[in-house]
C-alpha cells in the first residue's frame, strides 16, 4: 500500500511539474528565502536524525497526517530504512529550488538529489505543509531513480 500511494504521489508531482513548465510559470520564483531556507533545514534535519539513528528526533519533523499514519517513532524510522535506504547516510546529497504548490498555499515541495554508497543517483520529492505555529512539517515523500544532472 505504502509503494503504491509513494508512486501515486510520484507520477501527480511529475505532472504538476511538468504542467508548470509548460505554462512558464515558475513556482519556485513563488517562494521567499526565509520559507526556502526553513524547508531546506527541516528536511537537513530529519536527514541528520535518521543518519543518527535518532527516531523520535526524525519522527518530530512529521506532520501531523504522517504521525497519525504510523503512530510512534519506532514505527516510522522501520518504514524509512525499509522502504528509503538511500536516504540514510548517503554519499552526498543535493538540494533543488522548492516549489510553491498549485493547490494549497500552505504545501512546498523541495526536491532533492541523492547519491548512495553504491553511486546511484535518487530523486526525493518532499511535501512540507505549513503548521498553525509557522513552522513547516513533511508531510511526504517520494523516491524514484535519477541521473547525474543536477539542475537548480
Amino acid at each position: 500500500m505504502l509503494i503504491v500511494k509513494s508512486l501515486v504521489c510520484a507520477l501527480l508531482l511529475t505532472l504538476a511539474s511538468s504542467a508548470a513548465m509548460a505554462d512558464g510559470n515558475s513556482r519556485a520564483d513563488q517562494v521567499s528565502a526565509s520559507d526556502a531556507r526553513a524547508v531546506r533545514a527541516v528536511v537537513e534535519a530529519q536527514l541528520k536524525a535518521l543518519a543518527a539513528e535518532e527516531s523520535v528526533q526524525a519522527f518530530s519533523y512529521a506532520s501531523p497526517a504522517i504521525k497519525s499514519q504510523f503512530h510512534d517513532a519506532a514505527t516510522f524510522a522501520e518504514m524509512v530504512r525499509r522502504s528509503y535506504p538511500m536516504l540514510i547516510r548517503p554519499a552526498s546529497i543535493s538540494f533543488m529550488r522548492p516549489e510553491a504548490s498549485e493547490r494549497a498555499t500552505t504545501t512546498i515541495t523541495q526536491a532533492v538529489q541523492f547519491r548512495d554508497r553504491e553511486g546511484n543517483f535518487w530523486r526525493a520529492v518532499y511535501e512540507l505543509e505549513l503548521q498553525p505555529d509557522k513552522s513547516w512539517r513533511i508531510n511526504g515523500c517520494a523516491v524514484a531513480p535519477d541521473d547525474d544532472s543536477l539542475t537548480t
